[in-house]
């Protein structure tokens, strides 16, 4: 089985998880953590897992079109479907909803249908409760992948009817002194309210790089206390939120990210980070 060449070493703990699970899919399914197309990749090999005769062989006729994106049962809410010929004068909502009587039908294979929506964290919430509506009207023969960096920047209720599985963060097996030493940094002011900007004033303290690996680390953080494993900065994490409070520094550290890719000034927004959550 090379179906899944393209998948990293440091996710074959994720390949695995797929290959377990196909023997009984869910009906959705979260891919979070990661990197984008690391996220991609491994939904796509889930679509050959659920098509291919052969479990996700990566030669068959089946899995060359669904590397192509070309397969029928293979449906792919992106940019691309938003933008297709005649799409243009619909809101993304109304492109969605027109999926709900494929979904309706079987797949046109003796396989799954098979539609993902890549990084769904940045699509309309509309999208969302259309999407949530369909899960609560099971359609056989019809499964769905939703890709996100994080379950927290997803609607709650979407999350809760789906099957989650942890990508490796980017890096996970590089220790990065420098980023955990600002994280600790941070969960010492959201804990005390105090000692922060002394770190920030310094011309030249805080740049793009930084800041990124710096939420990166917290969120590595945020991982382990949402799933009880035991690390520093998870329990520090886990002792000043309760499971409500890590939701929402999900949430912020998604709007930290955010706020970093559309060029805001990195002090500023590690600045807003730490007093978000001061007492």
């Amino acid at each position: 089985m090379d179906g899944g060449s393209h998948i990293p070493a440091r996710q074959e703990h994720v390949r695995r998880r797929l290959d377990a699970l196909a023997a009984h899919p869910p009906q959705s399914l979260v891919l979070e953590g990661g990197g984008a197309d690391e996220r991609e990749t491994l939904a796509l090999y889930w679509a050959k897992l659920l098509n291919c005769p052969d479990g996700a062989c990566g030669t068959c006729e089946t899995c060359r079109q669904i590397d192509e994106r070309v397969f029928r049962d293979l449906i792919l809410v992106d940019g691309a479907f938003f933008e297709s010929e005649g799409a243009t004068h619909k809101s993304h909502v109304e492109r969605v909803r027109e999926l709900r009587p494929t979904w309706g039908q079987p797949p046109h294979g003796e396989g799954r249908r098979v539609t993902i929506f890549p990084e769904f964290q940045d699509r309309n919430p509309e999208i969302a409760n259309t999407l949530l509506k369909t899960l609560e009207e099971p359609r056989p023969g019809n499964v769905f992948v939703l890709t996100a960096p994080q379950r927290e920047r997803l609607l709650p209720t979407l999350v809760s009817r789906s099957f989650i599985l942890t990508l490796a963060w980017p890096d996970d097996s590089r220790e990065d002194a420098e980023a955990a030493q600002w994280a600790d940094a941070l969960y010492g002011v959201w804990e005390t309210g105090r000692g922060w900007f002394g770190r920030t004033m310094a011309k030249g303290a805080v740049d793009r790089d930084l800041a990124r690996r710096v939420i990166l680390e917290v969120m590595r953080g945020l991982r382990r206390a949402l799933t009880g494993e035991s690390a520093s900065g998870a329990d520090r994490l886990a002792r000043r939120f309760d499971a409500s409070g890590l939701r929402r520094l999900g949430l912020a550290l998604g709007e930290a990210q955010d706020a970093l890719e559309a060029q805001a000034n990195p002090t500023l927004v590690l600045d807003w980070l730490a007093t978000r959550f001061t007492t």
